[in-house]
């Protein structure tokens, strides 16, 4: 992916979204843009217009930490758009080649060591996975599958979330909030890109959601990025309907550039007798149909 269009375009729609009112200058009565305009962003944060305007062009080679820090607080960055910025930098200086993680070519190619497949394999209570930032899911244990069957049946999602989410219109009636899964996916993508613009698979994977899905290039020019680490999700699975569940995303320290992501349900809720209600699910289809039609009916 080209660097300094990712910049350029990153920085032109932040500016867009700060009022004048919200960075504390008078408003005017001729305001030609949405948001700031670049001398009133070159103001705030203690830099020439010319500067600034270099900036804006993709050209974040060689910027200091302090320039990006007034940029951020000018731009009133929250955490995760502050180390998108500070991602782009380090990939537009080169200096990322040691920080980011190293490439891997195809998900086939990972393949998680046995420990953390009996880690998975030991998580009984709850769906467990292991993914990149392209949202190809490595490693599962039983109950992720069971969970995610979709993804897994349907070829053309190549067990891939962002696939499922803009491609298959299972995904529709599994997320009851579509829209708000749809937003995270791309942010979590589009921060992956900006940690690793060389990515040959993530730019193959955001050239076909652009190309065939409306909905996915509509948010991937909108540049949000966001940190996606806790929280409580709905789905509504086919065969033990509606579920409500918290989640936890841990980075992996022995293979950086992964998460393990871990669903619960609140103890004794709906959503537990749910979750043991989808295990049992999960034996019946492997012992085979005959055996489903007699448990579930």
């Amino acid at each position: 992916m080209d660097n300094r269009e990712e910049v350029r375009e990153f920085l032109t729609s932040r500016r867009a979204k700060i009022t004048p009112d919200r960075a504390g200058l008078p408003a005017g009565s001729r305001r030609r843009v949405p948001g700031l305009r670049r001398s009133e962003v070159a103001a705030l944060s203690d830099m020439s217009v010319e500067y600034y305007s270099k900036l804006e062009r993709g050209n974040l080679a060689g910027v200091s930490p302090a320039v990006l820090e007034a940029l951020a607080r000018a731009l009133q960055l929250d955490d995760a758009e502050r180390a998108h910025l500070v991602n782009l930098a380090q990939a537009a200086a080169g200096s990322d080649a040691l920080t980011r993680p190293r490439r891997r070519r195809t998900k086939e190619q990972w393949k998680p060591h046995r420990s953390l497949q009996w880690t998975l394999d030991a998580i009984t209570t709850g769906p467990a996975f292991v993914r990149n930032g392209r949202m190809d899911i490595l490693a599962a244990n039983q109950l992720f599958r069971a969970f995610y069957t979709d993804v897994y049946t349907t070829p053309g999602n190549q067990r891939n979330l962002a696939r499922f989410t803009f491609l298959d219109p299972a995904s529709r009636r599994f997320y009851p909030d579509w829209d708000a899964f749809a937003d995270v996916t791309v942010a979590i993508v589009r921060a992956e890109a900006g940690r690793n613009p060389h990515d040959k698979e993530l730019h193959d994977l955001v050239g076909e959601l652009c190309t065939r899905s409306d909905e996915f290039r509509t948010r991937w020019g909108a540049h949000d990025v966001r940190h996606h680490g806790t929280g409580t999700k709905h789905f509504h699975h086919h065969a033990v309907g509606g579920l409500s569940l918290a989640f936890e995303g841990l980075d992996m320290t022995s293979a950086p550039g992964l998460t393990l992501t871990i669903y619960t349900a609140e103890p004794g809720s709906p959503s537990e007798e749910g979750l043991r209600l989808l295990a049992t699910w999960a034996v019946t289809q492997e012992a085979g149909p005959d055996t489903e039609r007699s448990a579930f009916g």
